[in-house]
């Protein structure tokens, strides 16, 4: 009985230092991780240089095997300090773990997978508990929440645009002539879009004057277009904001459940919210 005290112990602790940034040895530890991440990541870019990886290879690798076993480590430490393992293997972060931690292990069976190392940015995700940004966290989940209510009226608008491209690029290869460089109708399309979207690359233009004042009224359109479906979402977040209004006063913390792996609990929470284990 004593045996099994001290081993949960130990897991607790490891569990508080990895999944909870409120303990000065969390926030070490999440400093510690970050600044790894980014080293990995611009370990990889500078690998990406010839001259640099001419001069410097046993380095850069050498220091990609030290991030890689840090990381591998502490992919296993996040396994066995909670009691459903599974549920951090199939989590968002737990993905994104181990498939940033693999690369440099496949390297060695498959060329090029090294490349797959960049994908360690996206755990800098993980800035959010250190910094105790638990707002912004909460804000995101209202952006996603308004994205998700606007998607009906987001996915009828592009149909409208990619019908208005159609129409407009091929009345533009109907205008314009082979020389001009709409020698088809899918890439007077394509030209449609380009204009459309203000990003005009410039690699084709219309030379006719019924071509350029058509091209004139698209990229007024263009204007008009990226403001709606900012519209559509900024009207569906106003009242995902105005729903929550009443949560305000709630104070949350970077404790993680032990089971589930699930953040953001009230200081008060006693239990998990979601599978309602002890915190």
């Amino acid at each position: 009985m004593k045996e099994h005290k001290i081993h949960s112990g130990w897991k607790n602790t490891i569990h508080e230092i990895i999944y909870e940034a409120d303990t000065p040895l969390g926030k070490l530890f999440d400093m510690l991780l970050i600044f790894l991440i980014v080293l990995s990541v611009v370990l990889v870019m500078l690998e990406s240089v010839k001259e640099v990886d001419m001069h410097y290879h046993k380095t850069l690798l050498t220091l990609e095997w030290v991030v890689t076993i840090f990381f591998s480590l502490e992919y296993i430490a996040r396994l066995i300090s909670i009691k459903k393992p599974w549920k951090y293997v199939f989590s968002f972060y737990g993905i994104i773990d181990f498939v940033s931690t693999i690369p440099l292990y496949l390297s060695y069976i498959l060329a090029g997978s090294q490349v797959l190392l960049a994908v360690r940015a996206f755990r800098l995700l993980r800035i959010f508990r250190i910094l105790k940004l638990v707002k912004f966290m909460g804000e995101a989940s209202q952006l996603k929440a308004a994205l998700r209510a606007s998607r009906a009226k987001i996915a009828v608008f592009i149909y409208v645009v990619l019908i208005l491209s159609v129409i407009m690029g091929t009345i533009m290869y109907l205008i314009e002539s082979d020389e001009a460089g709409f020698t088809s109708i899918p890439r007077s399309i394509y030209w449609t879009i380009v204009t459309l979207t203000t990003v005009g690359y410039g690699d084709i233009a219309p030379q006719t004057n019924v071509g350029q004042f058509l091209a004139t009224v698209i990229m007024i359109l263009g204007y008009g277009i990226i403001a709606v479906p900012t519209g559509i979402v900024t009207v569906e977040f106003s009242k995902h904001q105005k729903g929550k209004k009443e949560n305000l006063a709630v104070h949350t913390n970077t404790q993680a459940c032990p089971s589930c792996t699930a953040e953001g609990h009230r200081d008060d929470a006693t239990n998990c919210y979601k599978c309602g284990d002890l915190l």
